[in-house]
């Protein structure tokens, strides 16, 4: 009794499948459409007679690829227009850095000669410069550099090379006035550019004492005027120090060449 009463529940479970079938997840293309009519006696093949169902993604196992036209742009260029206006400038970019010095160039070629200047023009030339140092001579020559300036009109003389180069040219005066030193020779000369022009010497002695020369020259323009110690076999030197200036070389010019 007690089985009767347990199979009579399942019995009714299990009648919708028995009636409706098991449920299936595969389509069937061939399933009529959607309020069409059949009846269980009408023959299996008679839906070939029916109309087609209509068309529809819904009925398909797959979906249908999504067509996509696609234009080849490169076989549809142009001819070259025509070059646009230039536009405005742009800013100034940071000024880099200071390039190396480049090698000198050769010397240029002799400028013409420039017209004559006024007649009633005066031209002046002069200097006068001082040492407030003493100087031994080194081996051979050794140029008279001066540190003092008491006169250098238009910086015709240059106190770094020790040198006066004539920018007038005429008669110039010169005057070159030293200190001996005890027991040591002072032997000298004044150039005109790489020519001993006169001498100034004093023997060695045990007494110290001023020295001069002074001489007139003729001088063409872009001549060099300067002084040089020679040393020989006795040391050579010339005196002064920081308080007095005992060593002077002047000059001045005296008539220009033209007036």
């Amino acid at each position: 009794m007690d089985i009767i009463y347990l199979c009579t529940p399942l019995a009714f479970l299990l009648l919708p499948f028995i009636v409706l079938g098991a449920p299936t997840d595969e389509l069937h293309l061939t399933e009529p459409a959607p309020g069409a009519c059949r009846r269980c006696c009408d023959p299996p093949d008679s839906s070939a007679d029916a109309p087609p169902p209509p068309s529809s993604h819904h009925h398909l196992p797959y979906l249908m690829p999504e067509i996509r036209p696609y234009i080849n742009i490169t076989i549809l260029k142009g001819e070259k227009g025509d070059r646009g206006e230039p536009g405005m400038p742009g800013k100034w970019g940071k000024e880099g850095p200071r390039g190396e010095r480049g090698a000198q160039g050769q010397k240029g070629s002799k400028g013409q000669m420039g017209t004559a200047g006024d007649p009633c023009k005066h031209q002046y030339a002069a200097f006068s410069v001082g040492r407030r140092k003493a100087l031994h001579s080194s081996e051979g020559f050794q140029v008279l550099i001066f540190d003092t300036v008491f006169v250098n009109l238009y910086s015709h003389f240059d106190m770094f090379n020790g040198k006066f180069y004539c920018s007038v040219a005429g008669l110039y005066y010169f005057s070159l006035n030293v200190h001996t030193w005890n027991f040591k020779e002072t032997y000298m000369h004044i150039m005109r550019n790489e020519e001993e022009v006169v001498i100034l010497y004093a023997q060695p002695s045990d007494r110290s004492i001023m020295q001069s020369q002074s001489l007139m020259l003729d001088l063409q323009e872009n001549d060099e005027v300067w002084v040089r110690l020679y040393k020989r076999e006795r040391e050579n030197a010339i005196y002064s120090d920081d308080v007095d200036v005992y060593i002077t070389f002047s000059g001045y010019l005296v008539k220009p060449s033209v007036e």
